[in-house]
């Protein structure tokens, strides 16, 4: 069997640069190599556990979602692209392995605990977003996928469907395929802050990203509210580079280390003020975003395309799911007419 892999996204918002650099130019190059099978999802039902009282908000953004795919240089020539809640086999594998995992278990994972933390759930936290770590295996092992690139804070999620298999495999037989995660080389790229800084994640549940679809004058407006140094009170006084998102995103994005460098040195001795330095930011932004936002909008122009794209790839993620479905059945001994 050659390499398969398995990424996705939930549908939640559009996506911003922290998926950009975190997953989504890392998955585009696994892409173009040509050395793996490729499956996206776009995992609806996980969006609901949060938003199940804005079914239209999740609707919305499965397009949305779709268009940044697009736009960035997913090809569905190339990627199988897919919608979670139209695959009904990814539910029944769901509710067998729930089977494999305690409740003990899933309410340790340290991406779930950190995710209710956030999310501070009113009127207690919805048993669905607890188990999602079990649908999110049924995601991974639907294709049987070896390879899922993701960030490092999603670590502990891979580490589940992990256990998830090999407790299937130890009882039932080795049908299951236990995946690898990828995450990006760049260190840097891992973990992107918000632009509100003090070491908080990009997520589009706090409302402190960039995203792929921003136009110039928004992504101009966001990057001058980027936190920087809170001492830099003058252009002369020193400023800390350290904790400065401006100085973070530039680390990341601007291909030109030296220059970066120069920048630093001079916002360190004084004389360099927080304008020029976004200034300069917004630009290497600018020339990063501008050919995704156009060809997202070229995309835009025709839903109809968009929308039987996601209807072929999920046609044919179907057929991969079934085709498993009947392999954990009959090792199940629950394939009572053959």
């Amino acid at each position: 069997m050659g390499n398969v892999l398995l990424t996705g996204d939930r549908p939640s918002g559009q996506l911003h640069l922290g998926h950009y650099v975190g997953s989504l130019k890392n998955r585009v190059q696994l892409q173009d190599s040509g050395e793996y099978e490729c499956f996206v999802l776009i995992a609806d039902v996980q969006a609901l556990t949060d938003n199940f009282e804005a079914p239209q908000h999740v609707r919305d953004n499965v397009y949305e979602v779709a268009l940044d795919y697009l736009a960035v240089g997913i090809d569905p020539a190339r990627t199988t692209v897919s919608i979670q809640s139209l695959m009904p086999a990814l539910s029944e594998l769901t509710v067998y392995y729930l089977n494999l995992v305690t409740l003990a278990r899933l309410e340790r994972n340290p991406t779930v605990k950190a995710e209710i933390a956030q999310k501070a759930f009113k009127g207690g936290v919805p048993a669905g977003f607890v188990c999602y770590p079990v649908s999110q295996a049924a995601d991974i092992t639907f294709c049987k996928a070896n390879v899922v690139p993701v960030g490092i804070d999603q670590l502990p999620m891979i580490e589940q469907t992990r256990e998830v298999v090999r407790s299937f495999n130890g009882i039932y037989g080795e049908v299951l395929v236990e995946p690898e995660a990828l995450i990006p080389a760049d260190e840097k790229s891992q973990r992107l802050p918000g632009i509100t800084g003090n070491d908080t994640k990009m997520s589009k549940s706090l409302g402190n990203g960039i995203y792929l679809a921003d136009d110039r004058d928004t992504l101009w407006a966001k990057v001058r509210q980027m936190y920087t140094d809170p001492g830099h009170l003058r252009v002369s006084d020193p400023g800390s580079v350290e904790g400065n998102t401006v100085f973070t995103y530039l680390d990341v994005f601007d291909t030109d280390a030296a220059q970066v460098d120069g920048l630093k040195e001079h916002y360190r001795r004084g004389g360099l003020g927080d304008v020029k330095v976004k200034e300069h930011l917004f630009e290497v932004l600018d020339v990063e975003l501008a050919p995704i936002r156009e060809r997202r909008a070229e995309f835009a122009k025709d839903k109809a395309a968009v929308l039987t794209m996601l209807r072929e790839g999920t046609d044919r993620a179907n057929e991969v799911a079934a085709a498993t479905l009947r392999e954990v059945r009959a090792a199940m001994r629950i394939d009572y007419f053959g």
